[in-house]
């Protein structure tokens, strides 16, 4: 990742003798310490492992709330077969099932 020298909204400095000459462009900085370069390469890790743990977080919440939802899935499951259980049974044997059961007409060709 490069250092920037300036501000990216300040313009340039041209730097000019009193005769209009232009100046040797400044030495360039130096890179910095070994301890920087460590530093440098130590702090993109830690970022690293706390999105990865964010995201780990994420899913396993969204597991939690899944997880959540099991039981109201099974309770609204056993009450939709208990319903239609009952009206099978009150219909009986009768041709057309009961009141309000549909008649179930099998076509053979």
């Amino acid at each position: 990742m490069p250092i920037m020298l300036q501000a990216p909204h300040q313009p340039p400095v041209l730097d000019m003798t009193p005769e209009g000459e232009f100046r040797d462009a400044p030495q360039a900085p130096r890179r910095g310490s070994r301890l920087d370069r460590v530093l440098i390469r130590l702090g993109g890790a830690a970022v690293l492992a706390a999105v990865v743990a964010g995201g780990l977080v994420m899913a396993a919440s969204a597991v939690l709330l899944l997880g959540l939802l099991i039981p109201v899935v099974i309770v609204a499951g056993l009450v939709g077969f208990a319903t239609l259980w009952w009206r099978a049974r009150r219909a009986g044997g009768r041709p057309g099932g009961g009141p309000g059961m549909p008649a179930f007409v099998i076509i053979r060709r």
